[in-house]
């Protein structure tokens, strides 16, 4: 069985595995929803070719997900030209699967489509320059994306997304010819998992955590937080990599701007792609 399939489609036994002792009540359950407690990123493929057509059912998928207003502003690159995709690695801290996966897509922010039609009409689109228009075009590339995903692991197939597009987006537009107004938000590899390459469903925030009802917050936060933090070090220890907790890695990853390689300078990047983000 490839490591993308469930290994278990017990209700209790894949809740455990997402949410360790802190299981939410159980409730409705098919496979659907088995398949999506599964998922898990996938950081070393095989070179195997994928099965012909793949890529379009991927793409139906992925088009498949809501779009705000239909505006349908995404699009998607599938990369397979190996110097292409190991500039794509150069550019996203050498990460080595991007090379190694039969297929990678960049999922693309894309405004540029409808641009171009207003142009041809001969109708100026008021609404292009603000923030709001770039959000969308982000929300939709996202859903897209997560489609796709959920569509390759019900094939059996690994994925993992790759954020590192963002560090260096001029150069990632410049590497795909993309036009002013579409920017490369995230990376996705798609492939079979490579042998020995095998890791687990890594536990989530205890659901009291996130959801609220009728307005925000718990008060049981820091006793949520801390009980996760054990979790997540047991976790850790079991993978091999010592005793990181949660709240370690996000303090970590979020308490210096070094680790945003390069993305705070996000929005002077985006304006130079055709983003105004008014």
């Amino acid at each position: 069985m490839d490591i993308a399939t469930p290994g278990t489609t017990s209700r209790t036994e894949a809740l455990a595995l997402r949410y360790g002792a802190a299981i939410p009540a159980a409730g409705p359950w098919n496979e659907h929803i088995a398949l999506l407690l599964s998922h898990r990123s996938i950081r070393g493929y095989k070179p195997d070719a994928l099965p012909e057509g793949t890529l379009e059912t991927l793409i139906a998928a992925a088009q498949s997900a809501a779009t705000s207003s239909n505006l349908q502003t995404w699009s998607a690159i599938a990369v397979t030209d190996p110097a292409k995709k190991a500039e794509f690695a150069r550019l996203s801290n050498n990460q080595k699967h991007i090379m190694q996966c039969p297929l990678f897509l960049v999922f693309l922010a894309d405004v540029s489509r409808n641009q171009r039609m207003a142009d041809a009409m001969g109708v100026e689109m008021e609404t292009m320059p603000f923030l709001e228009t770039f959000l969308v075009a982000a929300i939709d590339a996202a859903l897209a994306g997560q489609n796709a995903v959920i569509a390759a692991e019900s094939l059996g197939m690994s994925t993992v997304y790759i954020g590192a597009m963002r560090n260096n987006p001029a150069e990632v537009g410049a590497l795909l010819n993309l036009p002013q107004g579409t920017m490369g938000v995230f990376g996705l590899c798609v492939g079979y998992a490579a042998d020995g390459v095998a890791n687990a469903v890594k536990p989530r925030l205890p659901q009291e955590a996130i959801l609220f009802h009728d307005s925000y917050g718990n008060t049981e936060e820091p006793a949520l937080v801390k009980a996760y933090d054990e979790e997540m070090a047991g976790f850790s220890r079991r993978s091999g990599m010592g005793d990181e907790n949660w709240s370690g890695r996000v303090l970590l990853r979020m308490g210096k701007l070094a680790a945003l390689s390069g993305r705070d300078k996000m929005v002077a990047v985006l304006r130079g792609m055709g983003f105004p983000l008014k």
